[in-house]
């Protein structure tokens, strides 16, 4: 198990290999400050069709605020059709030119049949990028299927019911230009872990006896350590640039947490320019998730479509493929098709394995593939609304956001 960690974090160590100057790979955030006066986005032209005027509001030291609103249906866990909103506003607390745009998130999202989602997130950067304060806070009550532990296709799944509170804050300090640390707390409580049909035991389907269970709760309540750096200056649209993200996270009993459990999560994007006239884009994502010989409640485990913020595997349900460690690797093309950046387009793949609950092995790659629209929301924060469909064996979804996968 660990050789293989060991030679999967090898596999990430060429996308931060840099130069001794910065300049000649990384993007300051001074160069992806650009003019929009030529670009066109959908609220600009539908107050153009429809004549409405609004007065700018007063610009105070580059602080201005902006909106994105979006209400869109999609599918849902367990089955059916959800009501999403997903509402988000972008702001700088600084010079633009020495500070990272501020974004705030949130959508709910319900079928109107008591599953709804109530997330909250939040990424601030204060003046000169001194601190940065991230958060994701949520409550769910949402089905979802289930298939065990391991990388079988062939596997049979179950409908498990759950509801779910998540608190992960943290707050990192800058040390030099685009390198950050600190700390932060991570709650996930899920309660009344129940299958759909009552006379299932759920311990013996998932093979797994932590945290899962007929009508259970499991609680994990931790600490983190955090080491980020980051020289994207825009997170719903980031142009060239790197991100490397570094969370150990410890669960120990007297924060009361269920068990002692531990992980590390590695993650990596690079973004690399293919031209310099509009969006034309090659952009990278890696990460390691590994629970460090530890048993976490089965619904912590690593798992497809669980990471943080939920936004990889596109193709894959989510929890499709659950172990003790997961390796996830994703690439994608980006690119304008109008001159005036209001459409454009993605193609992506991507590829996932979880270890085995015997071997500890990583013994079956998952691909994925699928391609997108975007449509320039606003051009101000390049926020685009994303409609991508992504496939892979036995399974494909449309995907509706406002903001780029990673």
């Amino acid at each position: 198990m660990w050789k293989i960690a060991a030679v999967l974090l090898i596999c990430l160590f060429p996308l931060c290999l840099r130069a001794q100057n910065p300049g000649g790979m990384l993007s300051p955030p001074d160069s992806t400050v650009h003019d929009t006066s030529g670009q066109r986005d959908i609220v600009e032209i539908l107050l153009k069709w429809t004549h409405i005027r609004f007065k700018k509001p007063p610009q105070v030291k580059g602080r201005r605020i902006y909106y994105s609103l979006l209400p869109i249906g999609t599918n849902v866990p367990g089955g059916g059709r959800a009501l999403v909103t997903s509402t988000q506003a972008g702001f700088y607390l600084g010079d633009r030119h020495s500070t990272y745009l501020s974004t705030v998130t949130f959508s709910p999202s319900t079928n109107f049949k008591g599953q709804f989602v109530i997330p909250f997130r939040s990424n601030i950067w204060t003046s000169n990028n001194t601190w940065n304060f991230n958060g994701d806070s949520r409550f769910s009550i949402y089905p979802q299927f289930i298939w065990g532990m391991g990388g079988q296709q062939d596997k049979d799944k179950q409908l498990m019911r759950y509801s779910y509170l998540r608190l992960y804050h943290n707050a990192l300090k800058r040390i030099k230009p685009y390198l950050f640390a600190g700390v932060g707390y991570d709650l996930d409580y899920h309660m009344r872990i129940r299958p759909d049909i009552d006379s299932l035991d759920l311990r013996k389907f998932a093979g797994y006896d932590r945290g899962i269970g007929n009508h259970v709760t499991s609680f994990s309540s931790g600490i983190t350590f955090n080491l980020l750096y980051d020289t994207r200056n825009n997170i719903f649209n980031p142009l060239p640039g790197f991100y490397y993200n570094v969370v150990y996270r410890v669960n120990p009993q007297f924060l009361g947490s269920d068990n002692w459990w531990h992980s590390l999560y590695v993650d990596a994007r690079k973004y690399i320019p293919i031209s310099t006239r509009g969006q034309n884009v090659l952009a990278f994502w890696t990460y390691l998730w590994t629970t460090l010989r530890s048993n976490p409640p089965y619904l912590d485990l690593p798992a497809i479509r669980q990471d943080p913020y939920e936004r990889s595997g596109r193709g894959f349900y989510p929890g499709r493929y659950t172990g003790k460690s997961l390796y996830y690797f994703e690439s994608e093309y980006r690119r304008d098709i109008t001159a005036n950046g209001l459409f454009g387009f993605v193609v992506f793949a991507n590829l996932n394995s979880v270890t085995e609950p015997v071997t500890g092995h990583f013994a079956y790659l998952h691909p994925a593939a699928g391609a997108g629209l975007r449509i320039k929301f606003n051009k101000r924060t390049a926020t685009n609304i994303c409609i991508d469909y992504g496939v892979s064996k036995g399974y494909s979804a449309i995907y509706f956001a406002l903001g780029e996968a990673f």
